[in-house]
């Protein structure tokens, strides 16, 4: 049996402190939800098995399970379970993965499943003291990015700044800044012009007055680019500029086996044909995504010369040139099929939605192109990485 992609839908992305600074995390993914409903409008509520929901916070108002929480303030009945899992960046693709396996299995024939984070109101937290009044200060701890109340047995190298792993990985395969920046100007100017062209419009379903991701400027160009300083080391080259940009929303994805077409009131767009999942040291996580593409092209039984998009959250320029470099020595045709749509540079990557968006916007590449097969795939901190693998279903052999 296979599992198959029915309907995309995300809320815009907005930037931290930004147009959805005042809408709380699970009412984002209340909204993402809605708004796939919308798509769907033949299909029962009732009908779906199970909600299966990413976040990579879970320490402030999208704690509690905030995939059930969703369902529910999105109307849902409340026969409809939800859980939430946490694969921090790659969430919900991983959220994704295991709502295939579940129709796959026969577990599930029906599975929304999605993924949201509000980069803005994270909390901040303190640690709860062993005793209580301790004597000394206690400091608040940020919970918008990053390590945080790390155990001290964990290996410094272990839990560098993704910053630093990524000025690592520079140094590592000699990525120039210029690269970098070029990158980060092409996602901007691809973002733009998806959305001028109407892409986009399928895809995303306004949330307040946003009606557009916030993130993206349409006048950024290598050379201005080139001028910001270095974020992370005095002399490195990742800045600002190519490296995506803290930001809040919530995508959201249908999928169902083939016999849920009736249901559902519409035909599948794609199937999920292959996932893999990676795993290395964790200073590495930027070269995570280019094994897990591997695994779940062999598990879809195709090479990179049959994959004709692909969709790469675009943590930081540098990781995505790396990742692209390394599949076009294993066979991929053009550099050019990744990201035709922008990515997370100038989309932005609220941490928990962003593999919802990455296997959407697939699911529509392949279908405006005609192409057969794409990969959908993301790094993860502390070392991991998830790809998928979807076969158009409305595209020739």
């Amino acid at each position: 049996m296979s599992a198959f992609l029915y309907a995309a839908n995300r809320t815009p992305f907005g930037k931290f402190g930004g147009g959805l600074a005042g809408v709380r995390p699970d009412d984002l993914a209340a909204a993402a939800i809605t708004g796939l409903l919308a798509r769907t409008p033949d299909l029962e509520p009732a009908a779906v098995d199970e909600v299966v929901w990413g976040n990579a916070n879970g320490a402030g108002e999208e704690n509690r399970n905030v995939g059930r929480m969703a369902a529910l303030l999105a109307g849902l009945p409340t026969s409809v379970p939800g859980t939430t899992v946490n694969r921090l960046c790659g969430s919900s693709l991983d959220a994704a993965m295991i709502g295939s396996r579940a129709i796959e299995t026969g577990d599930a024939d029906i599975v929304l499943v999605g993924g949201v984070e509000s980069m803005t109101r994270a909390p901040w937290v303190l640690p709860k003291p062993a005793k209580g009044f301790p004597a000394g200060d206690v400091t608040a701890v940020s919970t918008t990015l990053g390590w945080r109340l790390v155990n001290p047995r964990m290996p410094q190298e272990w839990t560098l700044s993704l910053g630093e792993c990524n000025e690592r990985l520079q140094q590592r395969y000699g990525v120039s800044r210029a690269r970098q920046d070029e990158f980060a100007a092409r996602s901007h100017r691809l973002a733009h012009e998806a959305w001028e062209s109407g892409f986009y419009d399928e895809l995303v379903t306004p949330v307040e007055a946003l009606t557009r991701d916030e993130t993206i400027r349409p006048a950024t160009t290598p050379q201005v680019l080139a001028a910001l300083k270095p974020s992370f080391r005095p002399d490195g080259t990742i800045t600002a500029g190519n490296a995506s940009p803290l930001t809040d929303g919530a995508s959201a994805v249908l999928l169902g086996s083939e016999g849920a077409a009736g249901a559902i009131g519409r035909e599948p767009t794609a199937r999920i044909a292959g996932r893999g999942v990676m795993a290395l040291d964790p200073q590495d996580f930027g070269y995570a995504p280019v094994e897990a593409a591997g695994r779940a092209l062999e598990r879809a039984g195709i090479g990179w010369d049959r994959v004709g998009a692909v969709e790469l959250n675009e943590a930081f320029a540098v990781q995505s040139l790396v990742c692209v470099d390394a599949w076009l020595e294993e066979g991929l045709r053009d550099p050019e099929l990744v990201n035709a749509k922008g990515g997370a540079i100038a989309l932005g990557h609220p941490l928990g939605a962003s593999g919802g968006r990455v296997l959407g916007t697939l699911a529509g590449v392949l279908r405006e192109r005609g192409e057969r097969y794409g990969v959908a795939a993301i790094c993860i901190g502390v070392g991991q990485g998830l790809a998928v693998v979807l076969e158009n279903l409305e595209a020739g052999a």
